[in-house]
């Protein structure tokens, strides 16, 4: 091992947060559903006001925000580190739009962060990679995440309960089924003479992980969460906040929810289908970190790289068929010098020391889109394998494709270092690049003996539809007309569409000449598209992003030869404008006490594409917590703050008020209906 990579590995082992770990996978064939043994009491109960369940970045930013305002916050993660993406999902490279990124226009947390990585290394971007302003080590980002919410704690009067390696297995729901009355949880830990664990992958263990009883390889604590006693009268005690990577607890509480691809409409014009496809979702990826050596490493074929080997590719861009291009692309760790020579992408390039976290399309994205191989259970394969059933939920994902995503991802380091093929590219350029190591063990950047993320990044989730308001009969959702700047007028949606669908598209574009271009009936080619995004009267968040598509791939199994991605995805693929997130969209229906962030709310699975990276997550959680700190203190339930849209209610000013006294903004600077001009607002 290089000076560099001793110092650093004896770095990243110091920011270790030393509070247990588990892995936890869920198994979902009907033979992996055999009833776990029900224990008669749990071992101990916790009083929360707000339960966080996912400590991702939208968990994190929900627990900062409510440990500000002084709450008793209750967060579980399935791993045992926080904050998601930026760590445990291994993502450690800030997906930005460019001007928020230049004005330093994020949450007040978020942009705590960004500085305190920028403080730990001397520099923001520690990987100089050329894909963001800021690459890094996941095991530093823990390291502030960590610090953070302890300050927020201190600073809020706030009081944090930390429960790793820990899922939850049930919901308690009150007889009218409005509240959410307790969670049944299930914490891990290691089994003795057994070790530690991350020692395994996560599909290994994830089904043990959610049975109640103890098994050669995991002890269980079981925990029930109730809500703070209190002497108030209101209506909830407490808080749920769903902040899990695929909608556990929506998919647990039974609420109205999509998953896949929309079916085609004036909202969503760019879908390819006519029907909702469940099945095909966005590709996840099992992240890993490997680092450049001055000598040849032993390499070893893992036993099952020939059945992915006809994935693995660079890119169809020519440009990208270099290996310097993939390694830096996400180089999390490099000591440039002051004054390196420059890549094509102007990043120095590769030298022995650095180390690069992989995140590739033909690479380790793992992209499945049929029934036969979906990761994400839909709501009609949870019943039949009997997950809805009581005590029957076993995490909603299916183990096998974890456990593909998990091999084709160390299929790839192979391919990277001894292949010598290209998936998508004709030229003969791959050759082996064998002075590189997978970076494997505890204090290594994954912190996994194996080297892999602790848990994959999910793209997409399960997705509430929220309750009927006005102009939304059927629930509230962003669609993607709300938020996208592809152009509408191209020949796509003139043939794809019927000429009512095509005619109600454009009037819905028509910004403030929308009331005239309905009462008229005005022709398509004759309405001036609005170039904003939609501007909601409960807004509670920003967000900004391209619309980044990772699709499905059509047959099955996602590796087989000549496989191609599922046609019409990226339809929707292009730039957005800086948008809101409205406060309807983290309500869902039936149950009164749920809040659901992250990846979870309301929206369409294209404005998913965009509404899917670290600063909008840090939003919507942290608005997330605000709101529920608010409803507490005021004795509301959320929806009440939002039933007589489109009038705005004093108790709604107050809640978005304080979300702007927190700095935690609700709109882009000089967002106005008559502001069209939105020209500079690049993505990148």
């Amino acid at each position: 091992m290089s000076k560099l990579s001793q110092h650093l590995a004896s770095k990243l082992r110091s920011f270790v947060f030393a509070f247990g770990s588990i892995s936890l996978t869920a198994a979902l064939t009907d033979q992996a559903i055999a009833q776990s043994v029900i224990p008669k009491a749990p071992h101990r109960s916790d009083e929360c006001e707000i339960l966080i369940v996912g400590g991702g970045v939208a968990g994190t930013a929900a627990a900062y925000e409510g440990l500000l305002a002084g709450r008793t916050v209750c967060m579980t993660e399935i791993t045992d580190w926080v904050g998601g993406q930026i760590t445990a999902q291994g993502t450690s490279a800030l997906d930005e739009a460019k001007k928020q990124r230049n004005l330093w226009f994020f949450p007040q947390g978020y942009t705590e962060f960004r500085k305190r990585i920028e403080q730990n290394y001397g520099k923001l971007n520690a990987g100089d990679c050329w894909v963001s302003v800021s690459c890094f080590i996941p095991n530093t980002a823990q390291k502030i995440l960590v610090g953070m919410l302890q300050e927020a704690a201190q600073k809020g009067n706030g009081k944090l309960k930390w429960f790793p390696n820990t899922v939850i297995k049930k919901l308690e729901m009150s007889p009218d089924g409005k509240q959410i009355d307790g969670a049944i949880a299930i914490q891990h830990s290691p089994a003795p003479n057994t070790p530690p664990l991350n020692t395994e992958p996560l599909s290994s263990i994830i089904e043990d992980a959610y049975r109640y009883e103890n098994s050669s390889r995991l002890n269980k604590q079981i925990i029930r969460f109730i809500p703070l006693a209190s002497t108030e009268k209101r209506p909830t005690d407490w808080f749920v906040i769903d902040s899990t990577e695929t909608g556990e607890i929506i998919a647990l509480a039974d609420v109205p929810y999509r998953l896949g691809i929309d079916p085609r409409s004036h909202l969503n014009p760019s879908s390819p289908v006519t029907e909702n496809d469940p099945y095909c979702t966005q590709g996840f990826t099992y992240t890993f970190a490997m680092e450049q050596t001055a000598e040849a490493q032993p390499q070893q074929k893992p036993s099952f790289y020939d059945r992915y080997l006809p994935y693995y590719g660079s890119d169809p861009k020519p440009n990208l068929a270099n290996f310097d291009t993939i390694f830096t692309y996400r180089r999390i760790w490099s000591a440039a010098t002051e004054n390196p020579k420059k890549n094509a992408f102007g990043v120095s390039p590769m030298k022995a020391g650095d180390i690069s976290m992989q995140n590739w399309v033909w690479g380790n994205d793992y992209r499945p889109g049929t029934d036969k191989d979906n990761l994400i259970y839909s709501r009609a394969q949870l019943l039949r394998s009997g997950q809805l059933e009581p005590n029957g939920w076993m995490g909603g994902l299916r183990t096998e494709t974890l456990k593909s995503g998990e091999e084709i991802a160390l299929g790839f380091y192979y391919w990277l270092v001894a292949g010598t093929t290209d998936s998508q590219q004709k030229t003969d350029w791959k050759k082996p690049f064998p002075n590189h190591r997978l970076l494997t063990g505890f204090d290594s950047p994954m912190g996994t003996s194996h080297g892999l993320s602790k848990y994959p990044y999910i793209r997409e989730s399960r997705r509430i539809i929220g309750r009927p308001s006005y102009g939304y009969p059927e629930g509230f959702s962003m669609s993607e007309i709300d938020v996208s700047q592809v152009d509408f007028s191209t020949e796509l949606y003139r043939t794809k569409l019927s000429e009512q669908t095509y005619r109600s598209l454009w009037k819905a574009l028509a910004g403030l000449e929308s009331a005239s271009a309905i009462r008229n009936n005005t022709e398509p080619q004759k309405i001036s598209r609005r170039t904003r995004s939609t501007i909601y009267p409960d807004a509670i968040g920003i967000a900004q992003y391209y619309l980044d598509f990772h699709p499905c791939l059509t047959e099955y199994p996602v590796e087989k030869a000549g496989n191609t991605e599922r046609a019409g995805v990226r339809n929707g693929h292009g730039p957005a404008f800086p948008g809101q997130i409205p406060l309807r969209s983290l309500i869902p229906q039936k149950v009164d006490n749920l809040i659901v962030s992250g990846k979870n709310i309301a929206f369409s699975y294209i404005v998913a594409a965009g509404y899917r990276v670290h600063s909008y997550e840090w939003s919507v959680g942290a608005a997330a917590a605000t709101t529920a700190s608010f409803a507490l203190a005021e004795g509301m339930l959320p929806y009440q703050l939002v039933e007589n849209l489109p009038r705005v209610s004093p108790k709604l000013s107050q809640l978005q008020q304080m979300l702007v006294k927190n700095n935690n903004a609700i709109a882009f600077p000089d967002t106005s209906i008559f502001n069209l001009n939105w020209s500079d607002w690049k993505i990148w």
